[in-house]
């Protein structure tokens, strides 16, 4: 091939990054860009309707129920309806991790990544992604398909969104290389008031629970939070605890057991969690059932330095948190740091310190 004449500039590469460079800048000035924004490396954006419903809900492992076009619960007069199977919190680490990547071209541009390299971005497969095995990789596979075999109506008023959670995509068995696309329809969800900085390192360090996650999720989706019965959050969170068939006094027992069984312990693994990241998240429990949450809106535009010296102090397997080193390099790397994990005092008031000592559970 020929060297390019004296004072001429080499032409790029389509898929170089002075390319892709020079597609944004162009977009920008022409002021249609189709890109999701670019949260930084340490957050992750997720549509608020998505934060704020059971459609990834804390549900149990096992076998899930499929659903055929069925109102899921939702907040804020969002309207959901949803067709596939019932997804829980570790599915949506992997939609964001697959929005996290794709944020960084336009919408309908190939996204590229290695099975290895996301499992790290998501912090699977321990602190460096050196137990990352069969089982992970056959896990992401599953998680992979049944994202793709989603249908998800979102109302809004008059405006309806309507796609699959994920696009179409390509693995090569061989060496386990993923293009995957995000729907350019995506972008209708990421309005500039409708979505949500989530702190990764935040809901890392709350893996295991998933009650809490959501919880995390749903809390830092709200600028100012309104009081909220016991009831309504827990059909938001999709929990199956005291569901039909039972009496309103059986109902109540059932919810008040969840209460102080998963209920609180979540709210106070989403306390310890914040004030370790030197984040404000208090709250009450009121005789009417009423639950008040103060807090300073964690996963919205704000930090967390101070959770780095939490993340860096245990290490816990199959666990992590996301280094924030240069994107491209970090999701082919990894670039995971230390989790922790921890267990749970029993106090009814978020007010109270609380100590961690939970125990490290498997990947599925």
């Amino acid at each position: 091939m020929a060297s390019p004449h004296h004072g001429e500039r080499p032409l790029a590469q389509p898929g170089s990054a002075m390319e892709r460079i020079r597609r944004r800048a162009q977009e920008l000035a022409e002021g249609r860009p189709n890109q999701l924004p670019l949260w930084p490396d340490s957050k992750r954006g997720a549509p608020n309707p998505m934060l704020r419903s059971a459609l990834f809900g804390a549900i149990k492992r096992g076998k899930r129920r499929y659903l055929e076009r069925e109102a899921i619960a939702s907040y804020g007069g969002v309207e959901i309806i949803y067709t596939g199977a019932r997804l829980d919190q570790s599915d949506f680490d992997v939609f964001a991790g697959a929005l996290h990547l794709a944020r960084e071209q336009p919408l309908g541009d190939h996204v590229r990544f290695t099975e290895r390299g996301f499992l790290r971005l998501i912090g699977r497969g321990g602190p460096d992604g050196h137990s990352i095995g069969k089982s992970d990789r056959d896990w992401l596979r599953k998680v992979l398909i049944r994202l793709k075999a989603t249908a998800v109506e979102i109302r809004n008023g008059p405006h309806v969104y309507v796609g699959s959670l994920i696009g179409d995509y390509f693995r090569d068995e061989r060496t386990g290389h993923y293009v995957l696309i995000i729907s350019p329809a995506m972008k209708a969800l990421f309005g500039s008031s409708s979505y949500t900085w989530l702190d990764w390192r935040i809901r890392q360090a709350l893996r295991g629970h998933p009650l809490a996650q959501w919880v995390h999720g749903f809390y830092a989706s709200h600028e100012q939070p309104f009081p909220i019965k016991l009831q309504t959050l827990h059909k938001l969170c999709g929990s199956a605890c005291g569901g039909g068939g039972l009496t309103v006094a059986a109902h109540r027992k059932a919810l008040l057991g969840w209460r102080d069984d998963s209920l609180v312990p979540a709210l106070q693994a989403v306390q310890a969690t914040s004030r370790e990241a030197g984040l404000t998240f208090s709250w009450t429990i009121d005789k009417a059932g009423l639950l008040q949450v103060n807090s300073a809106r964690a996963g919205a535009r704000s930090g967390g330095r101070q959770l780095n010296k939490l993340m860096s102090r245990t290490a816990v397997d199959k666990s992590g948190g996301q280094n924030p080193t240069s994107a491209g390099d970090r999701v082919r790397r990894g670039g995971i740091e230390p989790s922790t994990s921890g267990g749970l005092d029993l106090k009814l008031r978020g007010t109270e310190s609380v100590h961690i000592t939970r125990k490290a559970t498997a990947t599925r």
